[in-house]
């Protein structure tokens, strides 16, 4: 097993010194001390005991605007749906770590904050990918893309920080499908593909079922 680097060490102890005193009464000394480490050895690594606690998300962006850049995806949607994944991957990278961040973050207001404006880091770049792959789509639409996106991603990385999901990956992927049929382009009506499908319970009787058909019919007629 590899040695723990400065850095893994500096942020063990201080996970473990804001569990035990909490994070306003920590200081960078604190921290630096209970790694071993000097003073000048922190500031190496880390601008203040908030980098501590957050992964380092000007390199996690680029990364993931490199994605998008090289992407072959026909869709904005899609390219911007893959490249929300290494977001992911990122956080399950650094396993219990991450977990100990979601905990500190839901307790601490002020962290909380520069997560949410993390967040929002990723969702404004997304939009102006999508804003610009996509010029037919309105700025409204551009917005409502990105949100979903993350909205969705965050979705699943909760379950996952609080241990509710056995496979992140796998839901992600699911989300993201979902995220991109909600944008699909739909037929004018029911006549638009040549096909309406309507699905109902055998057992429903006929006077149940006929009502409910007409009313789609009706609903779905072109003007």
């Amino acid at each position: 097993m590899s040695k723990p680097t400065a850095r893994d060490r500096l942020a063990e102890a201080a996970f473990d010194l804001f569990n035990e005193r909490g994070y306003e009464q920590t200081t960078v000394d604190d921290i630096a001390e209970r790694a071993g480490l000097g003073r000048a050895t922190f500031f190496r690594h880390y601008r203040s005991k908030e980098d501590v606690i957050f992964p380092d998300h000007d390199r996690l962006l680029a990364e993931v605007r490199e994605r998008l850049r090289s992407s072959a995806n026909g869709s904005a949607l899609t390219a911007v749906a893959d490249a929300v994944r290494l977001v992911l991957l990122h956080y399950l990278d650094e396993g219990e770590l991450a977990r100990r961040r979601y905990a500190l973050t839901s307790t601490v207001s002020a962290l909380r904050d520069r997560e949410i404006a993390s967040v929002a880091r990723y969702q404004r770049l997304f939009r102006e990918f999508i804003a610009e792959r996509m010029p037919e789509r309105s700025a409204l639409q551009a917005e409502l893309m990105a949100a979903a996106v993350a909205s969705a991603h965050n979705h699943v990385l909760r379950r996952w920080l609080r241990g509710d999901s056995a496979d992140p990956v796998g839901e992600v992927d699911e989300a993201m499908r979902q995220v991109i049929s909600l944008f699909a382009p739909r037929p004018d009506g029911p006549g638009a593909n040549g096909t309406t499908v309507i699905a109902f319970r055998s057992g429903e009787p006929p006077e149940t079922v006929l009502p409910a058909i007409q009313h789609l019919l009706e609903t779905n007629r072109p003007s």
